[in-house]
C-alpha cells in the first residue's frame, strides 16, 4: 500500500500561540504542505475508504490545534489526572487501545495552548494541597514524537519543576528526548519507556524504535537526573513467555544498573470485543491472542465497558513471576502495580 508522507492540518487560531507559530514555521521550513481546517474538530481531507487505508493515512496525519476542554479526566492507576498535551501516536502497535478510542483515521493532534492547560493543572494542584498531585501526559498519546514541533513537553517539565505539590509523568517508545536532557526538572518529572520482548516488538509494534534504542534513551534520561521507569505492556502470555520476559528483564538490568530510582508498571494483555473487531479490520493476519475462550475471563473496566482479561490463575502466575524476577535482578526498583 502506498502511503503519502505526513500531512499537516492547522486550526487557524493555533497561530495565535507561540507553540503554534513554532510548529508552523518548522513545517514550512521543511517544505511540507499545510492545510487549514474549516472548523475545530472537523478534520476532512484524510484519504482512505477502507479500514486499512483509513488507518494508515490517519497515522500519517498531524493536526495542530487548541485544546478547548480543560477539565482533566482521571488516570488510574498511574496518576490522579490526565494532562492533555497530545492525543494519538504515530506508532502502529496492533494491540493499542487507541485503535478503538481514536476512530478509523487515528491522526495525531498536538495542542498549542500549553499555558492554558498548565494553568488548569495548577488549579488542580492547588485544590488538593498539601497532597502531591500527579499528572500523566501520555494517557491517550505518546507525546514525544510531536515534541519537535511544539516544545510542549519541555515547557511542561519546566512548569512542574516549580510545582512544590505537582508531579509529571509520561511514557514513550520513542528516543527523541535530547531536548529535555538539560532542563532544570528538579526531579519532578518521571520519564518511563514502554518496553516488551524482542518477539512482541518485532511482531506487533510496527513503526516503533527497536528495544535497545529505547533502553539507550532511558539510560540517557537517568544519567541526566530524571526519575525513570519501565512499563512492560502488554504482557502476552503465550507459550514460553517466562523465558522471553526473563531475557527482557536481564537486558533492562544491564542498561539500568547503577540507577536506583526506577519504577516498574506491568500490564497484562486485554482486549474488548470492539477492539478485536477494529484490529482484525486493520491487521487481518494478526496473531494476537484474542480468543475469549482460551485463558480469558470477562471483566468490567473503570470506564464501564467490558474487556477480556487473563484468568485469575494466569494473572497470579504473572504477578509472582515479575515480583520474583524484578526483586532478584533490581532490588532497588519499585513495582508500582501489576495488573
Amino acid at each position: 500500500m502506498q502511503i503519502a508522507s505526513h500531512q499537516f492540518f492547522f486550526e487557524k487560531e493555533a497561530l495565535n500561540y507561540p507553540a503554534g507559530k513554532k510548529a508552523y514555521d518548522l513545517i514550512k521550513k521543511e517544505g511540507r504542505r499545510i492545510e487549514f481546517l474549516p472548523s475545530h474538530n472537523r478534520v476532512t481531507g484524510i484519504p482512505g475508504s477502507v479500514p486499512q487505508e483509513a488507518f494508515f493515512h490517519g497515522k500519517n496525519t498531524i493536526v495542530i490545534g487548541i485544546r478547548r476542554t480543560l477539565d482533566f479526566a482521571g488516570c488510574k492507576p498511574s496518576a490522579h489526572f490526565q494532562l492533555p498535551l497530545v492525543t494519538g501516536c504515530p506508532g502502529m502497535c496492533e494491540y493499542c487501545y487507541l485503535n478503538t478510542q481514536l476512530g478509523k483515521k487515528p491522526y495525531m493532534r498536538l495542542y498549542v495552548n500549553v499555558d492554558e492547560i498548565l494553568a488548569r493543572a495548577a488549579a488542580y494542584v492547588e485544590a488538593r494541597r498539601p497532597e502531591i498531585t500527579i499528572f500523566e501526559a501520555s494517557a491517550t498519546s505518546d507525546p514525544v514524537p510531536g515534541e519537535r514541533y511544539t516544545g510542549a513537553l519541555a515547557r511542561t517539565v519546566e512548569f512542574f519543576a516549580d510545582q512544590e505539590h505537582g508531579r509529571l509523568r509520561f511514557v514513550t517508545k520513542f528516543p527523541a528526548i535530547d531536548s529535555l536532557l538539560e532542563l532544570d526538572h528538579r526531579r519532578h518529572t518521571r520519564i518511563r519507556f514502554s518496553l516488551n520482548t524482542a518477539k512482541v516488538v518485532d511482531k506487533y509494534e510496527h513503526r516503533t524504535p527497536p528495544l535497545n534504542t529505547r533502553l539507550q534513551a532511558l539510560a540517557r534520561i537517568l544519567k541526566h537526573g530524571f526519575p525513570g521507569g519501565v512499563i512492560i505492556a502488554p504482557v502476552i502470555m503465550n507459550e514460553g513467555w517466562e523465558e522471553e520476559y526473563n531475557e527482557l528483564l536481564e537486558l533492562i538490568k544491564n542498561y539500568l544498573t547503577g540507577y536506583p530510582d526506577i519504577t516498574f508498571e506491568i500490564i497484562s494483555h486485554r482486549f474488548t470485543a470492539r477492539a478485536r473487531s477494529n484490529i482484525m479490520a486493520v491487521f487481518p493476519d494478526t496473531t494476537l491472542p484474542m480468543d475469549e475462550s482460551v485463558n480469558r475471563r470477562f471483566k468490567y473496566g473503570q470506564f464501564g465497558y467490558g474487556k477480556y482479561v487473563y484468568t485469575e490463575d494466569k494473572l497470579k502466575s504473572m504477578k509472582r513471576f515479575f515480583e520474583d524476577k524484578i526483586s532478584s535482578l533490581m532490588p532497588d526498583a519499585k513495582i508500582e502495580y501489576i495488573i
